[in-house]
């Protein structure tokens, strides 16, 4: 697909840009209505067809959580594995800029297929939950306060720990915004087991000493707006002697896993 319009789209996902601006721009871009309506689908994507693990998965017992935090009750998808036979690690699965979308419920439910209890944590909670329309959800991202997001996110970890069924272990793994979140987390939380961030926002050097997490770190080849900050973070885990795996994806886009 022509690179202008990866570039579009990834514009419209991250900055304010309406909807309707950005049809506009694709239709001139890919050079009419006809062509728009073959193109938009391959980028946005379809939930139903994307989906891995049913929702109804015979393995798997699936409920909302509910838990608090310092700025009110935050909740999120809990997916469990059926019949467990000893406790078992628990993930937390921090959504893109879009809220806890179906896509997002589908990866916690993979994960929970794989012997974890996972959680897809509603970082929209506070405004009531994730609203079913997408870029109304990116609007509402933007009106978070990065502290107390922060501390939802850290709710969410003590919870997953008070589960009967943990063993106390405790991973994250997070996409875009949400990969940034898994950054935070690595420096805030000393029990925070593994971090998994994919195209996520670096965290400042200052901050990579706290790190105690292992991290393994995810990234599309042609992100040029996240990748800029590899280098500097890079050398910041290195110097501090974080364990860490780093990927890039010769020839993926950002997003590659939405």
């Amino acid at each position: 697909m022509n690179q202008e319009i990866i570039q579009l789209f990834d514009e419209y996902t991250h900055k304010p840009l309406s909807r309707e601006v950005f049809l506009s721009r694709l239709t001139k871009l890919v050079g009419g209505v006809a062509a728009l309506n073959t193109i938009l689908p391959a980028l946005e994507g379809s939930y139903s067809a994307s989906a891995i693990v049913a929702e109804d998965d015979a393995d798997l017992h699936f409920s909302t959580a509910e838990f608090p935090s310092p700025n009110g009750v935050i909740k999120g998808y809990l997916v469990q594995p059926k019949n467990a036979k000893e406790r078992l690690g628990a993930v937390l699965v921090i959504h893109e800029n879009r809220g806890l979308t179906p896509h997002i419920k589908d990866v916690t439910r993979r994960i929970a297929k794989e012997g974890y209890i996972a959680l897809g944590i509603d970082g929209l909670s506070q405004f009531g939950g994730t609203p079913t329309n997408e870029d109304e959800g990116r609007t509402l991202i933007g009106k978070l306060d990065a502290k107390q997001n922060l501390e939802n996110m850290m709710s969410g970890l003590s919870y997953l720990r008070t589960l009967k069924n943990s063993n106390q272990k405790t991973a994250c793994i997070g996409f875009c915004w949400g990969g940034g979140i898994v950054n935070d987390l690595a420096a805030k939380d000393p029990q925070l087991t593994l971090g998994v961030p994919y195209y996520g926002r670096q965290i400042d050097a200052t901050l990579v000493p706290n790190i105690k997490a292992k991290l393994m770190l995810h990234y599309a080849g042609l992100d040029e707006r996240i990748n800029a900050g590899i280098p500097a973070y890079e050398s910041a885990l290195k110097n501090n002697q974080i364990d860490y795996q780093l990927f890039v994806y010769e020839g993926a886009q950002h997003a590659f896993n939405n």
